[in-house]
């Protein structure tokens, strides 16, 4: 079939998240499995920056003009390339809004939202639907839409307004990757985008007094998806949901849980170029070798039977690092475990992060900012992967912690809890699990991996075995796709016409 796939972020091309990942990933696996794909992506300025850098290594086309769109009286440029090194073709919407802005795609230098978000991300839509439609002047059209996050939800909803005895319009698919982003925005966004009024109602896109793209995807998509079986199931309670829980209580047969895949080339300690020893499972004892050049990489003291402990991210609230300021001192303190941290955030973490650095700096090595070599290195360099979140969707560096036979430490939510398997099983073991999101519960957990790693190290390697065993691929997750998609399309052909 021919799938339009609507991101606002991919990789290699612009990375603030998990979606990035998968956008730059899924499409691909369906092109394998003989569909016609294309990413619709906004045409920021570092993708630009990006495309000229990969273009110069030979490493995806040059950019090409493919026309111009008339949206409400606005030319909106459009862009054609690939997405570096794959043969997915990627169009990318050209507005200034996009194309002349530096910094984040969503928050300005203090990190509050760009005023503008609604129209930026509404006229990506109208765009990626007028590509769908075959309306954009390029002879292709789609047969399904998969639209992401609040960024992508609205073009379900402007498909579902499609007049269906014309052309009848494509079906729609949405995926939530996070819910506690809902692209929320005043009543005057909806006159300001020429809404129509009767969307302003709690059965369609008001939301307690706002206006939320989000529901543009869970209300008006054919099928609604998220990263992790367990996800699914939590966001259709109080306490998960963010206020949703009820829509999605009642879309519960048309919503499911996949979950995410991993790039097994990108991710492949054997073949990957960023690390000091390649290894797989029959040379596992090459692992240590990384651990020995990470240590060195990082200025902290390298002590072959002490373990190393990584954690890349985000640094919010979300990802449970008050968990890990109120537990890793006390290891510290007992000269028991070193750390390697990457990630950047909410400046109270980073600052308490580099305050605890200071005062072990040859056991707590801390990163800010992102560094994609780097991240290569701690997963494979580091023994233990701490995931202390207090909600995960589906999480990604639990699946390239397993990849690279470095156990992962999780709280047993979402995705963390689908794919980390702790107990007593020898043959399924591959990582920790703790219940509670305590720091009296992480702290126990540390507590009995360390115990395993120090006194059980036969143990230890076969939850390593185990986990590089597994199969992260995304050829697993793109036939589960591919059935969402054929009941999406089901569902859109027998729908009544006419959504108002």
């Amino acid at each position: 079939m021919n799938i339009l796939w609507l991101a606002s972020e991919a990789f290699p091309l612009i990375k603030t998240g998990g979606l990035a990942d998968v956008a730059g990933a899924l499409p691909r696996a369906l092109i394998k499995r003989g569909h016609s794909v294309r990413l619709v992506l906004p045409a920021y300025a570092s993708v630009f920056q990006r495309l000229e850098s990969h273009g110069t290594e030979g490493k995806a086309p040059p950019l090409k003009p493919r026309g111009t769109l008339l949206l409400d009286g606005r030319e909106v440029r459009l862009w054609q390339s690939r997405l570096p090194g794959t043969r997915v073709i990627a169009w990318l919407v050209d507005i200034p809004e996009f194309s002349e802005r530096a910094g984040n795609p969503y928050v300005n230098a203090q990190g509050r939202d760009w005023p503008d978000n609604h129209r930026r991300f509404y006229t990506l839509c109208r765009a990626a639907v007028e590509l769908a439609m075959g309306r954009a002047g390029i002879d292709w059209k789609a047969d399904l839409v998969h639209a992401n996050d609040w960024q992508g939800a609205m073009a379900c909803e402007l498909l579902a307004r499609e007049d269906k005895g014309k052309t009848r319009p494509p079906a729609s698919v949405f995926t939530i990757h996070n819910l506690a982003y809902h692209g929320l925005f005043s009543h005057s966004a909806l006159q300001e985008l020429g809404l129509p009024p009767w969307l302003w109602q709690p059965d369609y896109l008001e939301f307690y007094g706002q206006l939320s793209f989000i529901k543009g995807g869970l209300v008006f998509a054919n099928r609604l998806t998220t990263v992790s079986p367990t996800y699914a199931q939590e966001v259709q309670t109080p306490d998960v949901g963010c206020g949703l829980d009820g829509l999605l209580r009642a879309r519960r047969h048309q919503f499911c849980g996949i979950l995410n895949g991993i790039d097994m080339n990108e991710w492949n300690p054997k073949r990957d170029p960023h690390l000091s020893a390649r290894y797989d499972r029959e040379h596992l004892g090459k692992k240590k070798l990384n651990k020995q050049a990470l240590c060195e990489q990082l200025g902290l003291a390298y002590v072959p039977d002490k373990p190393l402990l990584g954690f890349i991210g985000r640094m919010v609230e979300q990802k449970g690092l008050d968990l890990l300021l109120g537990t890793l001192p006390e290891f510290l303190a007992r000269n028991e475990i070193q750390v390697a941290i990457l990630g950047s955030g909410m400046t109270e973490y980073e600052e308490a992060f580099q305050k605890l650095a200071r005062d072990y700096p040859t056991q707590l090595s801390v990163n800010l900012g992102y560094n994609e070599a780097l991240a290569h290195r701690i997963e494979a360099g580091v023994d233990l992967f701490l995931m202390p979140s207090l909600f995960e969707p589906c999480g990604l560096n639990q699946l390239y912690s397993l990849r690279y036979g470095t156990l992962p430490l999780v709280h047993a939510v979402g995705g963390l809890k689908d794919t980390v398997i702790d107990g007593d099983d020898p043959e399924q073991a591959n990582g920790f699990c703790f219940q509670s999101p305590t720091t009296s519960a992480l702290r126990a957990t540390i507590q009995r991996a360390l115990s395993l790693y120090r006194e059980h190290p036969e143990a230890w390697q076969a939850r390593q075995l185990n986990a590089m065993g597994g199969d992260y691929s995304w050829d697993r997750s793109a036939a589960e796709y591919e059935r969402v998609y054929e009941a999406a399309l089901l569902e859109s052909a027998s729908e009544l016409p006419s959504m108002g």
